[in-house]
């Protein structure tokens, strides 16, 4: 693999799961991978809950705010990370597409996103064990 790798995380409103993993992504892996986020149907602002989680854990996502899918954004990812976004995430040869079964944190409270925040964390450790290799 030449250059970095590249992860879009995708969901609906890019208001909550989407911007969590990114955040974590960009907490996490540091500048080992581009991360970027975006929505099929953004919202006009990010979940005030999930900021509330993410800030629990020391990452600040609050300055994010939810953009637009393009179809340039997926084509030009090394993978794309679907959050029940359905059919609005088009497809292209040569992308590795995943989808993460997580509940919508929209519309919940800060207790029911807690549980959302840990799952996106340890699936977001995995991916950047998967894509940043160890070196020896």
């Amino acid at each position: 693999m030449t250059g970095k790798p590249s992860v879009l995380f995708l969901c609906v409103h890019n208001a909550g799961r989407s911007q969590m993993a990114a955040g974590f992504l960009l907490h996490l892996a540091g500048d080992r991978i581009e991360v970027r986020s975006a929505g099929s149907a953004p919202a006009d602002r990010i979940n005030p809950a999930a900021v509330a989680a993410m800030a629990e854990v020391g990452i600040d996502i609050a300055q994010q705010s939810p953009k637009i899918l393009t179809s340039d954004a997926v084509e030009t990812s090394t993978v794309v990370i679907t959050m029940g976004c359905g059919d609005a995430c088009p497809y292209f040869p040569g992308v590795s597409y995943r989808d993460w079964a997580l509940d919508d944190p929209a519309g919940q409270g800060l207790d029911a996103v807690r549980p959302i925040r840990d799952r996106i964390r340890a699936e977001v450790e995995a991916l950047i064990a998967e894509l940043t290799p160890a070196h020896s």
